[in-house]
């Protein structure tokens, strides 16, 4: 691909800047000469380039957004240079590449990301400066690309930059959602859902390549073709959708490697059905396009429908066939012998969402290429490996039997070969174990026949791992038990981690120049080994107060935001805590806002005298709920209601109040987290895989209340347990705790009973609408929040505690911050190539020695 300058792209659609503008005099042009007067190949005369661009386009009002464009541009265009760069050198030295499969990469803003990781920040600050603009307030100008949900794809996105910055050479490949998941609102405290119009200004980051189209067939019947060779199988006719690329480049840090995340966008085949139209059958002439394009209008269509789970599987088949198509054309451009396939590609399953790629490559070494049965899985076993993220059951996709025979019924049968198989396999190893064989099979049997994409995935890949120390053994021993004791060596862990460049460096300047100054060094971004040397400091006065400078800074910056966008004024010096995650039961958002009315009565109840000795609080929420999950919904409602009634409370508002955020995101999380003092990770033992939430936050020298559950075991282990506030029901007790529950033995706290009387009064808003939260409570208290409330108070009174001893508070955050190195993306990443893909570093060589 050829690196094409904006000017000469965009500009055939917007006009070129008048000649009159042009002149001596303008003020353009003045703006222009006295720039570039000393240096005619600077980089700000890239900027000013893409600023007289985007002044054509505005009619010359020269808003901030006008410039954030132009700058976007001019960074995108060297991007493309480096991207270049890295993909000719790539294709000469042919290394072994990993393609990353992920449903969500959310990437969050681009130019802050970009420009620090080219090290171009001083340049475009100045540059900018010069045209009346600060380079930070450009980065409010960018509208978060609406490409993921939650953490699945905050970790793909931070793996691709640690594998540019690693320099691994790598691919990204997803989908390009034209309204992602939803836009939140909150309105009367109720979650809304509006379509996230992300793409309404462009997205000046990607590239669109309709050089590079692939067309995807859907339904259809198979056609068996017998011949002396044996026999061959045609999928043929159905519904034909094609898929057009969509690149976005990812820079490494302070590397000329660029590596690419590739996003497939669905088009109809055929525009327009002329032959229907003059037939007079209007209707079908567009509905193909109609549907054709929903497959890539929204992440998670709602799947409480036939027609939505269809959709959805639609999309995973779309997303996998085009990146198959793709990877196979790079493939066979060098090499002829399939044999070489493993030994050059490596794809990696982020979670099930991309299981029928497994079967989609075995469809096309088989079909298309023409290799035996034995050869060609061979090959797809040796080329897969699976990331397993979750151990409930119903995030563990399967898909009816008869949808796939309808949609894809080649692939159906391919399933059915595959685990005849393997059944064949596990009946060698424990013949006549019926329950064994029944546990096991891809295929579920029942009323509804049911296809179990993990169990595909397992049986497809040669590696499967867990993303934390707890998860991965809960995937051996408790949801996969019987595929570890057939295959002991193919289960791994690789604990989950996050980009410190995005979130300390980007998201907390301040916190990255105390690193700079006390370690020595700025090599910490890329070595987080080194922030161990910061605990020898930690008694410094000095540090202790610069520490406190940047904790303060950062909630002022918070306070601001919510007073803009919630009407809430805080107060900065009360202890800021923080629970902003996906909504869900398992991760108890619930059981925070119960002990937050508990803490709201008793100041209530409390003298004067004793409310001087009560430790200020701010409550922060923020999260969605999946548009069908209607009690998530309804604890967003209780979270609101209960913040309305706290903070028009004038008895209480100097010592409690309760904020949600609507429409979380990245760029809203990095200006929450490195302003929290402590965060919420409450999940119920055994249900949360990870959470890589709570590792942004402790790199940032927040302190942890939680459970001992996802990584929160190994945060324990890396940062001393005693510089933490455990609580709750450990994983081994759960089941106990469960069936105590259900033979109606559980004692309500009575804080508890007054939490639900207050509530049932009509405290909070009109009592029907939460009677649902406290009848699943009271009869079916499934993630034991009741068994747990107890103990979360004691936790929550061990951290009021500690907050009046403010050295000892500055000491356990930065013991917190200098414990991280073990929860960065790059460790992940270096774990994975060396354990599971089986790739190396390859330095992309540049002529252009001004780099680096």
């Amino acid at each position: 691909m050829m690196s094409i300058p904006l000017k000469h792209t965009a500009r055939t659609t917007t006009g070129v800047i008048p000649p009159t503008e042009k002149k001596k005099g303008s003020k353009l042009f003045a703006l222009k000469t006295d720039f570039l007067k000393n240096d005619e190949d600077s980089i700000q005369k890239g900027i000013l380039d893409h600023v007289e661009y985007t002044l054509a386009r505005t009619k010359y009002n020269f808003d901030s957004f006008s410039a954030y464009q132009g700058s976007a541009y001019s960074v995108r265009d060297r991007l493309i240079e480096r991207w270049n760069e890295t993909q000719q050198y790539y294709t000469e030295n042919d290394p072994k590449r990993v393609y990353y499969l992920s449903m969500e990469f959310l990437m969050g803003r681009s130019l802050q990301n970009a420009i620090h990781n080219m090290g171009l920040k001083d340049e475009y600050h100045s540059a900018l400066l010069e045209l009346g603009f600060e380079l930070e307030d450009l980065y409010e100008e960018e509208k978060d690309a609406a490409l993921g949900n939650g953490g699945l794809g905050r970790l793909a996105a931070c793996f691709m930059d640690s594998l540019s910055t690693l320099k691994y050479p790598a691919w990204g490949y997803g989908l390009r959602y034209n309204y992602g998941m939803f836009e939140q609102g909150i309105y009367d405290g109720f979650q809304t859902e509006v379509p996230d119009y992300w793409l309404v200004a462009g997205n000046p980051w990607e590239i669109e390549r309709l050089d590079v189209q692939y067309t995807v067939r859907f339904y259809g019947h198979v056609t068996e073709k017998k011949s002396q060779d044996g026999s061959k199988f045609d999928w043929e006719g159905g519904e034909l959708v094609q898929a057009i690329a969509y690149d976005t480049p990812v820079p490494g840090y302070h590397t000329t490697n660029t590596n690419n995340i590739r996003l497939w966008s669905s088009k109809p085949h055929k525009e327009f059905d002329l032959e229907a139209f003059n037939g007079g059958n209007y209707l079908s002439a567009v509905e193909a396009k109609q549907r054709s394009e929903n497959i890539t209008s929204v992440l998670y269509p709602n799947d409480n429908t036939y027609s939505g789970k269809e959709l959805r599987l639609k999309q995973q088949y779309f997303f996998v066939a085009a990146t198959l198509c793709d990877i196979v054309r790079r493939y066979k451009k060098t090499h002829q012998n399939w044999s070489d396939f493993s030994s050059k590609v490596a794809i990696q399953l982020n979670d099930t969402h991309p299981t029928i790629g497994i079967v989609e490559l075995f469809r096309k070494l088989i079909d298309e290429e023409g290799l035996q049965w034995d050869e060609a899985w061979d090959i797809v076993t040796k080329t897969y490996a699976y990331t397993n993220h979750t151990i409930l059951p119903e995030a563990l996709e399967m898909w009816p039997v008869s949808l796939l025979e309808n949609l894809l019924p080649r692939h159906m049968q391919l399933i059915y070969g595959i685990n005849h198989r393997f059944l064949m396999q596990v009946s060698q190893k424990w013949p006549n174990d019926i329950n064994r064989m029944r546990n096991l099979s891809i295929i579920q049997e029942g009323d509804e026949k049911k296809v179990r994409m993990a169990h595909l995935a397992i049986v497809g890949s040669h590696c499967v791992n867990g993303v934390a120390a707890m998860h991965s053994d809960l995937v051996k021993n408790v949801v996969f038990p019987d595929f570890y004791s057939l295959w002991p060596t193919k289960f791994q862990n690789k604990t989950n981690g996050v980009t410190p460049r995005r979130w300390i460096e980007q998201a907390n300047p301040p916190l990255s120049q105390i690193l700079t100054k006390w370690l020595g060094t700025p090599d910490w971004t890329t070595k987080l080994e080194l922030v161990k040397g910061l605990k020898q400091h930690i008694d410094n006065p000095q540090l202790q107060e610069e520490w406190r400078s940047v904790k303060k800074y950062n909630k002022e910056r918070l306070a601001d935001f919510i007073h803009k966008n919630c009407g809430i004024t805080v107060n900065t010096n009360a202890l800021f805590d923080v629970h902003i995650k996906r909504i869900h039961e398992y991760k108890r958002q619930l059981l925070n806002i119960l002990g937050v009315i508990h803490r709201y009565l008793t100041i209530k109840k409390m003298s004067p005298k004793d409310r001087k000795n009560v430790v200020p609080r701010v409550v922060v929420f923020a999260g969605k709920a999946a548009p069908g999950y209607v009690m998530a919904k309804r604890h967003i409602k209780l979270i609101n209601s209960v913040a309305e009634v706290i903070n028009r409370d004038k008895e209480v508002e100097e010592y409690l109040k309760v904020v949600f955020i609507a429409n979380y995101n990245v760029s809203i999380a990095q200006v929450i987290i490195p302003a929290s003092d402590i965060n919420q990770q409450i999940s119920t033992a055994g249900t949360e895989a990870s959470g890589t939430s709570n590792m942004k936050f402790t790199m940032n020298g927040s302190l942890i209340i939680g459970t001992l559950d996802g990584a929160n075991v190994e945060i324990a282990d890396e940062v001393g347990q005693e510089n933490m506030f455990i609580f709750g029901l450990r994983t081994h007790e759960i089941d106990a705790a469960r069936e105590k529950m259900k033979q109606k033995e559980v004692v309500i706290d009575p804080r508890l009973q007054e939490v639900f009387l207050n509530i049932e009064l009509g405290t909070f808003g009109p009592p029907e609408i939460f009677r649902p939260i406290l009848d699943s409570l009271i009869y079916n208290d499934f993630y034991l929040t009741i068994q747990d409330f107890p103990l979360y108070l004691e936790a929550q009174n061990e951290v009021d505690q500690l907050w009046k001893n403010q050295q000892e508070w500055v000491k356990k955050s930065i013991i917190n911050t200098s414990s991280t190195y073990f929860f960065s993306s790059d460790r992940a990443m270096d774990e994975y190539a060396k354990d599971i893909w089986g790739i190396v570093p390859v330095e992309v060589e540049t002529t252009d020695h001004r780099r680096y």
